[in-house]
């Protein structure tokens, strides 16, 4: 076995788990999921039907993943984040075939308790504050804060709040443009 699942956690047949992904703590990972390598799933998390994972996420404890959310390659996912499936769910009628998927964009955050509401696509690298719930798509770079969540600024690669001078900022890893309230990234 190329990964480490604890011996609590629960891979089910039917799974694709890539090299170095760790699996801790009564974990479970439904039929049918594909996670890239280098991952790690915290205590307590759930990994539902048929979701893809990239390369390099970050799952805390207590996460479930249900079916239809997309997480490509370097995603945070915070302690005890929330997906939603359904809009307008009711424990008495199934909305299986409601769900709306959820896309999480490359080198993104989520914080800790935020809600991700389904039927989003979350930005590259932008960052959702803890405890903040998403309703709307997200740009990417976008520092998102509150209930619901509103931009209050942008982030670089990074991961730090930019700072900007005449409508250009810069860190570590690229140098950032802000134009017509959209960033434009030159890597460095």
């Amino acid at each position: 076995m190329s990964f480490f699942s604890h011996e609590t956690a629960i891979v089910d047949d039917n799974v694709t788990v890539g090299e170095g992904t760790k699996i801790w703590h009564f974990s479970h990972i439904l039929s049918g999921t594909k996670i890239g390598k280098n991952c790690s799933f915290g205590q307590n998390c759930v990994v539902g039907e048929d979701v893809t994972i990239g390369n390099g996420v970050k799952v805390q404890n207590n996460v479930s993943i249900y079916k239809g959310v997309e997480v490509e390659d370097d995603v945070f996912l915070g302690p005890s984040m929330v997906f939603t499936n359904v809009i307008n769910p009711r424990a008495f009628i199934q909305r299986k075939e409601e769900f709306k998927p959820t896309l999480l964009k490359k080198g993104c955050s989520i914080g800790a308790n935020a809600t991700i509401v389904c039927g989003v696509t979350v930005g590259e690298y932008a960052l959702i504050g803890s405890g903040a719930v998403v309703n709307r798509d997200v740009k990417p770079y976008a520092l998102m804060v509150g209930v619901p969540a509103k931009q209050i600024g942008w982030v670089g690669i990074s991961g730090n709040t930019l700072a900007f001078v005449d409508n250009k900022s810069q860190d570590e890893f690229a140098n950032y443009e802000l134009i017509d309230n959209q960033l434009k990234v030159e890597r460095k």
